[in-house]
Order: C-alpha cells, then sequence, then structure tokens
C-alpha cells in the first residue's frame, strides 16, 4: 500500500507533536465554568419542514460569549420517552445539512440534534470581538488575544453545552446519548465527549484539529488547515513566533483533550487522508483511555468510506 504518512504499526503508537499547554486542563475548567454559567434561553421552533411521523422544530439556545446557536432538532411522534439520542457536529464551514439523514435515526426512535457551528455555513451567530485576523480561518481567530478568546474555544463548549442541552429534554434518555461527525464534525465529536463526560458513545471519522505541528511538519497546511501557513505568511513571516503559536494552538488540540472521554469510541479514519493526515487522527484516537476501536479504510482518503454510516448507525443502536 502506498504510503503519505507513518507505516500503519507506528500509527498505532504515535502520541502527537504538537505542545500541550502547561495549564491545559485549568484552562478547560475555567472554560466550562464559563459555559454552566450561562442561560441557554432554550427555544424550539416548529420547522417550515414536516414530514408524517415526526416533529422538526428549529433549536436556538445562547452559547458563551452572548452568541445566539441554532441546530436542526427532529423527534420521532411515537417513540417510547424517554429514548436515546444522537448529536450530529457538521463540517468544515458548511452546516447542519438537509433533515433527511436526520430522519434515519428518528425512524429507529432517536432524537437527533445537528449543531450549526457558528460563524460558518448555518445560522449559528460569531458575536467577534477579538483582536487580529478575521478574514477568514476559525482555528486561528482569536490567536492574537487571550487564549480564552480563541473561537474553537467557544464552538467547542457549544458542542458541549449542546449535549447537557439535549440530555435535560423530558423526551431524552440522558444515559443513552450518543455523537457523531466526520472531519470537523469528527474532531467537534472528541471534544464534545471529552468536555460533557456523559456521553454514552461517539463516532468520530477522520477527525480535525488534532496535532497542529505535524500537519505543519508535513506540509499538509493547505486545503483545511490552509490557513495555518497564511497566518505565518501575513503575522509571523520569519517564524520567530512559531513555538508560541503551536503553543497556544495546544489549548484547542483535540488530542489534549482526549484522555477525558469516557464514551465508547468507534474512529473511522482513510489511511490516504491529506486533509486530516492519519498521524494526526491517531494522536488523539492513542490518547483516548475509554473503549475504543478503529475502522481503517487502507485505500481511502477524506471521501465518502463505504459502508461506514452504516456500522455507525448500528453502533448507536447500542446505546
Amino acid at each position: 500500500m502506498p504510503l503519505i504518512d507513518l507505516p500503519y504499526e507506528q500509527l498505532l503508537t504515535y502520541t502527537g507533536r504538537n505542545p500541550r499547554p502547561a495549564d491545559f486542563d485549568a484552562y478547560w475548567d475555567r472554560a466550562l465554568a464559563e459555559m454552566r454559567a450561562v442561560d441557554p434561553q432554550l427555544e424550539l421552533v416548529p420547522s417550515s419542514f414536516q414530514v408524517p411521523g415526526f416533529q422538526c422544530f428549529d433549536m436556538y439556545f445562547t452559547g458563551v460569549r452572548g452568541a445566539r446557536i441554532h441546530a436542526k432538532y427532529v423527534r420521532p411522534e411515537r417513540a417510547p420517552e424517554p429514548h436515546p439520542a444522537v448529536i450530529m457536529f457538521h463540517g468544515y464551514s458548511m452546516d447542519a445539512g438537509d433533515w433527511l439523514d436526520k430522519l434515519a435515526y428518528a425512524a429507529l426512535g432517536f432524537s437527533v440534534v445537528a449543531m450549526d457551528c457558528r460563524g460558518q455555513g448555518g445560522l449559528s451567530e460569531d458575536k467577534g470581538g477579538v483582536k487580529g485576523n478575521t478574514l477568514h480561518g476559525h482555528i486561528i481567530r482569536g490567536l492574537d488575544d487571550h487564549p480564552d478568546n480563541l473561537l474553537f474555544r467557544h464552538i467547542f463548549l457549544d458542542a458541549a453545552q449542546l449535549a447537557g442541552i439535549v440530555m435535560h429534554l423530558p423526551e431524552v434518555d440522558p444515559d443513552r446519548v450518543g455523537v457523531t461527525g466526520w472531519s470537523q464534525g469528527g474532531g467537534l465529536t472528541l471534544a464534545c465527549a471529552a468536555l460533557e463526560p456523559r456521553i454514552r458513545r461517539a463516532a468520530p471519522v477522520y477527525p480535525f484539529l488534532c496535532d497542529y505541528r505535524r500537519v505543519w511538519e508535513m506540509d499538509l497546511a493547505r486545503n483545511a488547515y490552509e490557513e495555518l501557513r497564511q497566518y505565518f505568511r501575513h503575522h509571523d513571516p520569519q517564524h520567530e513566533r512559531e513555538e508560541e503559536v503551536f503553543y497556544r494552538l495546544g489549548y484547542i488540540d483535540v488530542q489534549h483533550l482526549a484522555p477525558r472521554i469516557r464514551a465508547e469510541v468507534m474512529m473511522g479514519v482513510g489511511l490516504m487522508d491529506e486533509v486530516c493526515p492519519p498521524s494526526t487522527q491517531f494522536a488523539a484516537f492513542n490518547k483516548i483511555q475509554a473503549p475504543k476501536r478503529l475502522e481503517v479504510f487502507p485505500d481511502f482518503a477524506h471521501e465518502n468510506l463505504p459502508g461506514l454510516h452504516d456500522k455507525i448507525i448500528q453502533f448507536m443502536l447500542g446505546l
């Protein structure tokens, strides 16, 4: 098999290159305390999209720093209560997607929630208000400000806050909630499961937002990670602050959150992925201490992985 990364045997033991800030745990404990102090002001608005047997809502809640976050919510009309729920996270710059893919889970008796990440393709707000670059690039948003203002900090907290909201819905069994997503959605799946330890099952697929220095060293700061290159070109052209930059990015590096995960994890990975290199994904996977397994696709890149959607839905049926 052609190699774009480390041999598979080395991937299984790889533990990452990006530094972990010394105050990482205190940073996220402080962030969670901020999140818990927010009144979410939950609002459910019946959607214009409705189909027989289900109820579809636009869900809104207030996240950290006052941003109003949107999600699509589908619940089955006749499922016993309380019943399990699945939370979905979308790819970078995209949105929660159509209602159709939520109906498969709802038809099996799940409530389903799909979040729009703030400031991306959906309806969630980006309140802004940080120093530095805001032209594009959520990874680097807030990098020149206090670490508490990193935008992905807020997005990770949105994911965790949403999970807590879902667990408190009267129709949902709080002990039977799972999370899933691909690419950025995979990174948010891991972050959500880390920051909300009551999550029972997590199915990330080729997770983004892991091991930034490794991406840089592989010369793959393009596509989804292009903003890393643009940051250096515009803000540190001689790399005088390179160590500081990657240290700060460590606060929002999912691999460092992975040890907090208590959910059972099933992760999908394509070994030819040049968007989210396999080693960066394994940096997170290898730090998970909860029950876990891999679904490996040796000849596939950052693309559809045949049969994996079916495996994920079967995995969630175990909730």
